[in-house]
This record gives structure tokens, sequence and C-alpha cells, in this order.
């Protein structure tokens, strides 16, 4: 298993004339494997929400799609299962998979009742799955229908920091319509996963499958990208980098020097995780630059091997006395994506203030946005939100929580119905 790296900047040439100039390089990384089938064994652990508000289908469909999960796992896999509610239990201890069916009975007997302390079920969560993460791929699927009223937000984002310590990958599910979806997708962020938003109780079933094939296709773990930038070179002050594909994420960059450093967490075979960096670029001589290096280190759990290392892909940009721009289509759309994440943010911000013109305004924009990419799902929900505030309407719980999906990532066929 090996690293994919490829680099592409939004304009491959630059104005040999000009004292500056901003490009923005699209840095795609993933795994390649060298063999066929998956040879690292799954570490999952599933943290659910048995609050009161979870009774009756709604439990009844988690628990069904918690058992699929168990049953797609491959002998030699991990499983654990945690519960919450005001307080937490680990249901199931962290354990290698034999005979699924030999798991039901707890999960038959799972009730809900009582409050919500997501905390509590995420700390016991990274006990137990910490207890088996040596060379395995440790994902945490967190699923919960309603606000952390027993428990402490900030704790939650200080335990996922830990997982993030840890080399573990936090998913968050939102069930119905009424979890606070900040707080979800600050964890997910953190935790270098996924965000989901489950509308109805069936979607359980195929949302956690889903997140368990990609689980399946992890080839590499604990990824950071370094980017060294060369004399004249710099990043943006302000949000300098971001990932932009499979989902959208503002991260967190150390600089040290001339060198930056964002953790990437698990890199998969199937899908590259694109991060998006903001240069500016000082005047060159005419000619080829090299305006900086990008390297990524990582952990390969396949040969038991930790703190590895890429080679240097060099960043080259072409700069003309005669300039003739170069744009790159690709990281266009990467841009665009950035952009609509972004807007519908400030959409946000402005309706929690007060300012609903301005969000609708900001709504359409990002429509416009995602129109430009080809995303027509997330066009008919920026905009059907954005009529909905000029008509004076409030927009549910729900719209909002579609409003946040489809800012964060491109819907699948069939999701915007």
């Amino acid at each position: 298993m090996q690293v994919g790296l490829n680099c592409a900047l939004s304009d491959s040439h630059l104005d040999a004339t000009q004292p500056s100039s901003q490009r923005q390089v699209a840095i795609s990384v993933s795994a390649i494997p060298n063999q066929t089938g998956r040879s690292v064994p799954l570490n999952l652990c599933l943290v659910l929400d048995q609050s009161g508000s979870m009774e009756g289908r709604s439990l009844s469909i988690v628990k069904q799609a918690a058992q699929k999960l168990i049953e797609s796992l491959s002998p030699g896999d991990r499983i654990s299962l945690v519960t919450f509610n005001h307080k937490a239990k680990v249901l199931l201890p962290n354990q290698i998979i034999d005979d699924p069916t030999n798991l039901r009975i707890p999960l038959q007997n799972l009730e809900a009742s009582g409050g919500t302390a997501i905390d509590e079920g995420l700390r016991l969560g990274i006990e137990e799955i910490a207890k088996g993460k040596h060379n395995a791929i440790s994902q945490i699927f967190l699923l919960t229908d309603g606000e952390n009223e027993h428990g402490d937000n900030d704790r939650c984002l200080k335990l996922a920091n830990l997982a993030t310590g840890y080399g573990l990958t936090i998913h968050s599910l939102g069930f119905g319509n009424y979890w606070n979806q900040d707080i979800l997708e600050k964890i997910a962020d953190a935790g270098s996963g996924t965000l989901s938003y489950i509308q109805e109780p069936e979607q359980a079933i195929s949302e956690i499958g889903r997140l368990s094939a990609r689980a399946q296709s992890v080839g590499l773990t604990n990824a950071f990208l370094t980017l060294t930038l060369s004399p004249g070179t710099r990043l943006a002050e302000l949000k300098p980098m971001a990932q932009v594909a499979p989902d959208t994420i503002e991260l967190l960059v150390q600089q040290e020097g001339n060198q930056a450093i964002v953790r990437l967490g698990d890199l998969m075979t199937d899908e590259p995780r694109v991060i998006l960096a903001n240069l500016y670029v000082s005047q060159l001589p005419e000619g080829q630059n090299t305006i900086a290096q990008v390297q990524v280190r990582y952990d390969n759990p396949a040969i038991a091997q930790e703190g590895l290392v890429s080679e240097s892909f060099p960043i080259e940009i072409a700069a003309q006395s005669l300039y003739l721009p170069a744009p790159n289509p690709d990281v266009q759309q990467h841009i665009l994506a950035l952009a609509k994440y972004r807007q519908t943010q400030i959409a946000e911000s402005k309706l929690q203030q007060g300012d609903r013109q301005g969000a609708a305004t900001m709504l359409q924009t990002a429509a416009k946005t995602a129109l430009q990419m080809g995303d027509r799902g997330a066009a008919t929900v920026l905009q059907d939100n954005a009529t909905r505030l000029e008509a004076g309407e409030t927009l549910s719980e729900a719209d909002r929580k579609q409003t946040r999906l489809v800012s964060k990532t491109i819907l699948q066929t069939g999701e915007e119905d």
C-alpha cells in the first residue's frame, strides 16, 4: 500500500511582471493498493443513543442497522458497542468477530429510556475502541437524535480531539430533526470523519452500510500532509487550507516556519481526500519555478509500520512575461465546492443574527455556486430555502439540517428527494 499524491494549480501560469499573484493548489491524497482484497482488520465501535426519544420504530431500525453492520464484518475484525442516555454503558466490550449471530442478544434487549449525554457515550466508545486499535482501521460511528442535555458540548470536542491523537476516525450520524448540527459536525470534522443526516429511521441501515463500506476501503491511517513553502510563497492568513472532498472541512493548520501541517486521518483506496490551499506567490523570474513541496506522513497497518513518509512532490508554476492564463477546470470545481460551503455558513450566521433577507441572499448565492459546479441537488435545496425566507417563512429543523448537509458534500442520487 502506497500513497497516491497529485497536485494541480488553479492556473499553472503566472504573470512574471506582477509583484504578487494568488493561486489555489488542489492536493489529492489516496491509498494505492499493491494487492487485491483487504488485509487489515476493521476495529469499529458503535456509540448509540438509547434515550427515551428513540423509543419504538427509531430504536428498532437502529438495532437492525447495527446487526447488519456486525454481519458485514469479516472474521478477525473487531467490534464494540456503547449505548448512552443520561449515562453510558458498554453493551459489547471490544472483541474479535467470530460468529456474528452470537452478538444478537445484547442488541435485542436494548430499550429506550432517559435523557441524553453524548460525551459520556463518546468517552466510553473511545476507551473501548482503543483496546483494539493496534494494526487496525479504527472508526467510531456516533448516532444520536437529540441535544446533549445531560452532557457538556465542550467536553465532546475535547474527546473528539483526544480520539484524533489516538489515530481514530469519528463519524457523526444525526437521527431525526432535533440533534445539534454544530456539535455533531465539529465532532466529525475533528475526527476526520463525515456528518450524516438520517431523516427517516429506514435511512439508518443504508447510511451505516455506506460508512462501513467507506471504512473497508481504507488502506492507510493517521495521515498528515506537510506543505513546505518556497521563499516568496506564503499561505493566506485567514482559512488557508480546507478539505473539499469527499466532504468539505475547514482544517486546523499547524505552521512551523515555512511548513504547514494538517491532519488527513484515514486514506481510502476508492476516493481521494482533496485539500485546497490558498497561496500568495511573490514575483518570480521567467520560466519554471517550484513554489512549494508536498509530503505525506502516514501509518501502514498492513505491515505494522508507523510514521512512514511519502516522496516529496514539487508544485511548479511557469512564470511568463507574456502571460497566457492556463486555468485548471478540476481545481475550479474544488474552489466552487469550498465557496458553496462558506457561503452557506455565512447564510446560517445571518439567520442566527435575525437577518432573514441577508440569509436568503447568501443562500441564493450558494445555490448559483452549486449550479456552476453542476450540483443540482444542492442548488434546489438552497434556492428553496432562500425562497421560503423571502416569503417570510421560518426554516424547519429539517430544512436547516439539509442545508448543512448539501453545503458539505455533493448529494448522491435520490438524497434530495
